[in-house]
């Protein structure tokens, strides 16, 4: 029992430290794009962020238990199958976070869990149905939809403010989107609370059903809750710069308007599914937004090059977790010397992430407005160029700040020389 005491407290540690490199990879969801359009000031930014992460924990409970008896079955699972679930799950976060790339914690989570599960106890050990109906789909549909609302919204905001016509009122509407910004990014960051830290929450209410101290079905005592509010708080104040920075403008440049369509448009769906149930990635939910905000201007040229290289990232995602699980349930299954195994690597590769992260470190002053590497150019693309040829046209006042930026010629234009001249 004492063994089994000493586990179930390492899982939880463990848990707990998924839940903070989730704070810190996922920090850029709500605020990538507020520190983008110089709405907040980073520091600023990730404190309200990690303020509101804290209070969206308390507000549901519904994707904890989805994923504390749904996903695989609680039903002679292993306490050391959540703790290798973990380490696949923390390890792809840190890999994904070095290289800046806003990859799905939730898909990472699921995968490490799907896969140890396999390895403990066969392909009968987790729940299809549930997997492909609230973890799949959802992994599908989210960045769509929100992509899709995105776009519309960017639209519409952008045919309301056709009516400037002037320097200051474009001036008073900036404001007025910045502070629509700072709203709709609360929103996200509650509704992330809501999402993200309730996956800690179902995992640590597992492994106290599998460790005895909980039976099967029930909800997360209250000093789950609070300790997994506070781990996500904690992570999402110290700031995944990296992942901000790609973000915020690595995949588009966006305007205050934009900024404000996307993160209304993924608070939107993210707590709209958290009501239902839904362990979706808010990252993915997220970025599409972003993506389509940045598709909704006309003009916006999404960079498909970093798209490309973040859905490859989201589709290893969950069979690069779960082989990771995998083989790390498999050296737990030989007893406590793989247990501590598994546990010096988990160390060891953390540890040799940070010092390669340490090489080119990037911080809050890295991503600030003006401050960012400046983004190699790249030409629009088939969807881009699909998106723009359906724009509307300029208006009235958008036609003269383009002829205020092309002047017209100052003197008469010279004959071509090529060309006789005629009588």
């Amino acid at each position: 029992m004492e063994h089994i005491t000493l586990l179930l407290a390492i899982v939880i540690v463990t848990a707990l430290v998924f839940d903070f490199t989730n704070g810190f990879h996922d920090t850029a969801n709500a605020m990538a794009t507020t520190i983008s359009t110089g709405a907040l000031k980073p520091k600023t930014a990730v404190a309200m962020s990690a303020v509101l992460n804290l209070v969206g924990a308390f507000l549901s409970v519904e994707v904890a238990k989805t994923i504390s008896g749904g996903i695989v079955n609680e039903d002679g699972l292993r306490t050391e199958v959540i703790f290798a679930a973990l380490v696949g799950a923390i390890l792809w976060n840190l890999l994904t976070w070095l290289v800046g790339l806003p990859s799905s914690s939730s898909h990472a989570l699921f995968g490490g869990l799907i896969g140890a599960a396999v390895m403990s106890a066969g392909w009968s050990s987790v729940n299809g149905g549930t997997v492909v109906t609230k973890v799949l789909l959802p992994a599908v549909a989210a960045p769509l939809v929100a992509g899709v609302a995105a776009l519309l919204a960017t639209r519409l905001t952008y045919r309301i403010g056709g009516k400037i016509r002037n320097d200051a009122q474009e001036k008073a509407t900036a404001k007025g989107y910045r502070a629509g910004q700072i709203a709709s990014a609360g929103l996200v960051s509650l509704a992330h609370g809501t999402n993200d830290a309730q996956k800690t929450m179902g995992i640590i209410t597992l492994a106290l059903v599998t460790g005895g101290v909980l039976s099967p079905g029930s909800n997360p005592p209250v000093w789950v809750i609070v300790s997994a509010g506070l781990a996500i708080a904690l992570g999402t104040y110290l700031g995944g710069w990296r992942i901000i920075r790609t973000m915020g403008s690595g995949l588009t440049e966006l305007k205050p308007p934009q900024g404000f369509a996307a993160q209304t448009s993924a608070a939107t769906v993210i707590l709209a599914s958290s009501h239902l149930g839904f362990s979706l990635s808010t990252t993915q939910s997220c970025s599409g937004a972003v993506m389509g905000a940045g598709l909704g201007r006309a003009g916006g040229v999404v960079r498909w090059s970093t798209a490309t290289r973040m859905f490859v990232a989201w589709g290893l995602t969950l069979p690069a977790a779960g082989l990771v699980g995998a083989g790390a349930e498999f050296l737990t299954k030989q007893g406590t010397w793989g247990v501590v195994v598994v546990a010096v690597l988990l160390v060891a590769g953390s540890g040799a992430i940070w010092l390669l992260s340490r090489r080119k470190p990037v911080g809050h002053g890295d991503v600030a407005p003006g401050t960012e590497d400046a983004a190699p150019a790249e030409p629009a693309g088939v969807v881009t160029q699909a998106i723009a040829a359906v724009s509307p046209p300029p208006t009235a006042a958008q036609a003269a700040d383009l002829a205020a930026t092309i002047p017209a010629p100052a003197g008469p234009v010279a004959a071509d020389p090529a060309r006789p001249a005629t009588v």
